[in-house]
């Protein structure tokens, strides 16, 4: 196929999930034009919970989405962290009003399905979006003056500027960074999603609730006004990069969790384990932008699930980027330059204090993890609220020309 185009050249942004839906929305906000292009036949994410921090309701107020995404969300009455021996509170952040007094914004969970289809319900009322399903993108080219995309089957993609948001196995990355494959951690991830009548007596169902253990955790909390549960085991195993079936599954999860709490077991019944995530990130860097291309999100700093930011973090992109091309009226090389340097340091602190939580306070055992509980337990709401001070009080956005 032949070179498509429009007049003027749109920026492209390549992945259509969260991160770049958000970037699409924030860009054509700005008056510039932009093609959402995603590999699969239609866009749509993986069907399970997310939650988010108040710093993501800063974005949501920028893009005009605060009120659509607060309607299909919950607020959970707290963040718990229970022993996975005797289910006693090791930290407790409350999120109802004092939370709300202190950060302004609410912490929230929703169904990654919901949250997406409000950003690209956005998209879709915005004439400067053009979204394109099938764009499996495999190179581009930046000429200098523009760039092209390439596609699986052909096509080239003309346009002003490339953003990837392709996430944690980014096609844009690679190419630009030649890297290879993230870094595994020898942890995996079964998820899975039930009615709230199937979830077992005696299971938290208003809070976000982590369990934690030596070498494994489980998260869970409701979804869709309570009619869904959400549930998330996570867990190290030798064998993070086999597929299994479902009987192998069982059995090394039922040994993993062997000497975990009854509630935990219980929960571990319910789950779905066909498929099974590996656990994976990679190193902070200081630039992921050349010319007229920058990356986004997981595709320019992927992070683990420690502190639940991995979505803020890519709103928080999208709304930078976006001021950072409209600042600059359209020098791209320079408003990616401004964007890596605003963006790289909060980045970086939270893959780094992902990192630090996964490996020191989650995963604990024996005398390190009676030590960790003495410590935090003791902590009380002001005392966490002020540890959370640097990441929910949000990134400074760059003032508007």
């Amino acid at each position: 196929m032949g070179t498509s185009t429009t007049a003027p050249d749109p920026i492209l942004v390549v992945g259509g999930g969260l991160g770049g839906a958000a970037v699409a929305l924030a860009l054509a906000q700005k008056g510039f034009h932009v093609r959402l292009i995603e590999q699969a036949p239609e866009f749509g994410v993986i069907g399970y919970g997310i939650q988010l921090g108040p710093n993501a309701f800063h974005m949501f107020d920028r893009l005009g989405v605060s009120e659509a995404v607060l309607s299909q969300a919950i607020i959970p009455n707290s963040l718990l962290m229970l022993d996975s021996v005797d289910a006693g509170i090791i930290a407790r952040i409350p999120t109802g009003a004092s939370f709300m007094t202190r950060f302004k914004r609410p912490y929230i969970v929703i169904h990654r399905v919901d949250l997406h289809q409000i950003l690209l319900n956005a998209c879709r009322s915005e004439p400067h979006i053009e979204l394109i399903p099938h764009g499996d993108v495999v190179g581009f080219e930046d000429l200098g003056t523009h760039v092209q995309l390439h596609t699986q089957n052909k096509q080239v993609i003309q346009g002003e500027a490339i953003v990837g948001a392709d996430g944690l196995r980014s096609t844009i990355r690679q190419q630009m960074l030649k890297e290879g494959e993230p870094r595994v951690i020898a942890f995996v991830a079964h998820r899975t999603i039930v009615p709230m009548s199937d979830v077992p007596a005696g299971i938290h169902r208003n809070d976000v609730v982590l369990w934690s253990g030596p070498g494994f955790h489980i998260v869970h909390y409701p979804l869709r006004s309570g009619t869904l549960f959400n549930v998330v085991a996570v867990f190290k195993t030798s064998s993070y990069l086999e597929r299994g079936d479902i009987a192998s599954y069982r059995a090394e999860i039922e040994h993993t969790f062997c000497n975990s709490h009854p509630s935990m077991k219980a929960l571990l019944s319910i789950m779905d384990i066909t498929r099974r995530w590996v656990i994976s990130d990679r190193d902070p860097i200081r630039h992921w932008s050349r010319g007229r291309v920058t990356l986004l999100g997981d595709a320019a700093h992927p992070t683990l699930q420690s502190l639940a930011q991995g979505a803020c973090m890519a709103l928080e992109d999208a709304v930078c980027l976006a001021e950072f091309v409209h600042q600059d009226n359209g020098d791209f090389a320079s408003a990616f330059r401004r964007y890596d340097a605003a963006r790289y340091l909060r980045t970086a602190r939270v893959q780094f204090e992902s990192r630090y939580h996964w490996d020191n306070f989650y995963h604990l055992a024996g005398i390190e993890r009676e030590v960790a509980r003495e410590a935090w337990s003791k902590r009380d709401e002001n005392e966490m609220f002020d540890c959370l001070a640097w990441l929910y009080d949000g990134f400074a956005l760059p003032q508007s020309a």
